[in-house]
């Protein structure tokens, strides 16, 4: 036991500090990886070739004379062999100075005894030393915590090891000394060799592409060598068998890196050709009278040095010049389409070359450079001596909603923009539309209203398409006309029925919340185009909690009163017998909101009265807060009343445990 307690302390501080260390460079190295663009393969690391020094420290063995390898020096050589990114192979070798005492001396001077010359017959011995070396090598994975090639590699590993415990020549012929030999039993003192792991971790640091530094720190364990002397007390030096060896090496090691080196940066690419700002066509503007000439200039400046060329088309004819202006005169009237196309006829640049010294293997050809794409621009030449011209006709939004939608938006402003013919003089404005109605109707800017369009009823969302269309007259009669449309949505709305009213602190529904379920909600569900969706309430002087119900083992069980009203309502709806619906329970979606009476009561014609219910009487301020909301939804619509907070399936359980409420 005692052994164990001393053994186990020191494995912990040497784990403990070879995971502090990586775990420390790991987190270093990943920051400076993030503030970074390299990557893994950034340093040729394939193969390490790793000479090291340090110390080598050893646990006491408290058994028997307390064996204990001195602390001392150590030197290396490691290779390690990087065949993936995260893990390597490792084979090393060390020599490390570890010569052996004994805490605890082995007797007394026997009688008679001579050595050394001053001792005296039952004096203790003096405690028993020897100078040894270890020879110790291994072969370990090595776990990388940062890909290979990262310029800081902490790392962690396990392996197996053998150590070849050598006591030093001297060390030999001294105890086979015949005086030490009588004193001390060590004529056997011989060399061991033992088995064992190692594990640990450290950091490795690139300094350059080829040299770096490592740090290791690792532990090691091996069966406790014997040295070929006894295993008991036989009047000697002796060590038990069966014992563990516990050690520790620190070492700072010099790395050179074999392998491939890093692709330098791609040298930039030559720049591309600007590409040629958009033209615009000027000289005409207005209207331009038959027979009359025209010149139009293209207005645009390209890069300085570079040569432009132009190709002008009338109607897509080829017409005029390579010059940036065009001149021509208009034989009959009507609309003349112009264009002109400018290309930059510089040479681009040559493709790129490989610099002599760039590696061949990191070389990626950039695609060589392209001209500037041409540019072209359009203008309309409008030649008429009679007819006006609408130039266009909007409607902004283009897209409004039907009158049933509350949110929607519900006119459009349409604008025209018109030009009168050189002789017909001022221009008069009439808007006209296929549904609908227009206000403003004799100005260019007038105002469509979708609150008249006609929407047949229904769950299904329904579109109208109305054509706006703006007519125009000039002095003369002469007249033009254009259309434009506008898009006016009908989405499925929901449907409000009346709200079921309840009697204080009841959830039972009377006849009359029985008939807006029963006679309202139902028969509409028939066609398939809605479901249902109920909302309960309660007031503020109400509790809240429904008692006095008895659950399938006669315990007593309580249940919110504004949800029992809700799954009374809904066993109603789908009960099946007697006088309750037969609406089917995956139709029907409720919530429960407490005293929440943010949402606009409709209580109604019905009383709450669960004795006599007078159809038509109204129902008292004091009873509308008592209720449960029924609104008819349109299927698959994501749209649900604002009185909503928390849609839930039916618990259709619940609901088929209530049977039809009486």
């Amino acid at each position: 036991m005692k052994n164990r307690l001393r053994i186990r302390p020191l494995s912990s501080v040497i784990l403990c500090g070879a995971l502090c260390l990586a775990t420390s460079a790991y987190a270093q190295n990943a920051n400076t990886t993030k503030a970074s663009s390299s990557g893994e393969d950034q340093y040729p690391d394939l193969v390490e070739l790793d000479v090291f020094g340090g110390i080598s420290i050893y646990g006491e063995v408290v058994a028997g004379l307390g064996e204990k390898l001195v602390d001392g020096g150590v030197a290396g050589l490691r290779i390690d062999v990087n065949p993936s990114k995260w893990l390597g192979i490792e084979l090393w070798g060390d020599y490390a100075q570890a010569n052996v005492e004994f805490k605890v001396p082995s007797g007394v001077y026997p009688p008679g005894s001579t050595y050394p010359p001053n001792g005296l017959p039952g004096t203790v011995l003096p405690t028993y030393s020897f100078g040894s070396r270890n020879y110790l090598f291994g072969l370990n994975p090595v776990f990388n915590l940062r890909p290979r090639g990262s310029k800081v590699q902490p790392y962690v590993t396990v392996g197996v090891m053998g150590v070849q415990y050598t006591p030093t020549d001297t060390a030999k012929g001294l105890a086979r000394n015949a005086n030490t030999n009588a004193l001390f039993k060590t004529g056997n003192l011989n060399d061991n060799l033992q088995a064992g792991l190692n594990y640990g971790g450290g950091v490795k640091w690139h300094f350059t592409d080829h040299f770096g530094m490592r740090i290791d720190v690792r532990g090691l364990w091996t069966r406790n060598p014997t040295y070929d002397l006894p295993n008991y007390n036989d009047g000697g030096v002796y060590i038990p068998a069966k014992n563990k060896l516990n050690g520790m090496q620190a070492t700072l090691g010099l790395v050179w890196y074999f392998g491939q080196s890093k692709c330098p940066p791609m040298p930039p690419a030559p720049p591309a050709p600007a590409p040629l700002p958009t033209p615009t066509i000027t000289g005409a503007e207005g209207t331009i009278c038959q027979g009359k000439p025209v010149t139009l200039h293209a207005d645009i400046t390209g890069p300085s040095g570079h040569t432009l060329q132009y190709a002008w088309t009338v109607n897509g004819q080829a017409q005029g010049s390579n010059s940036p202006d065009l001149s021509f005169t208009p034989n009959n009237t009507g609309s003349f389409n112009i264009q002109v196309t400018v290309t930059d006829t510089t040479p681009p640049p040559a493709p790129m070359e490989r610099p002599k010294n760039f590696p061949v293997r990191c070389w990626t050809q950039p695609p060589a450079p392209q001209p500037a794409a041409p540019v072209s621009a359009t203008a309309s030449v409008t030649v008429s001596d009679v007819s006006p011209t609408i130039t266009s006709v909007t409607a902004d939004p283009n897209t409004l909603a039907c009158v049933a939608n509350t949110n929607g938006t519900h006119t459009a402003t349409l604008t025209g923009q018109a030009t009168p013919s050189a002789c017909g003089g001022n221009l008069t404005y009439k808007w006209t539309v296929s549904e609908g109605s227009v206000t403003n109707d004799t100005s260019p800017t007038a105002t469509f209203d979708a609150s008249t369009v006609n929407f047949e009823g229904g769950a299904q969302g329904q579109t109208k398409t109305v054509t706006a269309t703006l007519t125009v007259t000039d002095e003369t009669g002469k007249t033009a006309s254009q259309s434009t449309t506008v898009t006016v949505n009908c989405q499925p709305q929901y449907v409000r029925l009346d709200d079921v009213v309840f009697a204080k602190n009841n959830a039972r529904v009377n006849n009359c919340g029985k008939r807006i379920l029963i006679d309202d909600a139902a028969p509409r569900l028939a066609s398939g185009d809605y479901d249902i969706v109920l909302v309960g309430h309660r007031d503020s002087d109400e509790m809240s909690s429904e008692g006095g119900r008895r659950g399938r083992r006669g315990r007593a069980e309580r249940r919110a009163l504004d949800e029992q009203r809700t799954l009374n309502c809904a066993a109603v709806l789908s009960g099946g017998t007697g006088t309750c619906g037969k609406v089917d329970r995956s139709r029907v979606r409720v919530d429960w909101v407490g005293t929440d009476q943010t949402s606009e009561t409709r209580p109604g014609l019905c009383g709450t009265s669960n004795v006599k219910e007078r159809r038509g009487s109204q129902t008292s301020a004091a009873d509308k807060n008592r209720r449960v909301e029924v609104y008819l939804v349109p299927r698959n619509s994501q749209t649900l009343p604002p009185a909503v907070k928390n849609i839930k399936p039916l618990p259709e359980r619940e609901v088929r445990a209530l049977g039809c409420p009486k």
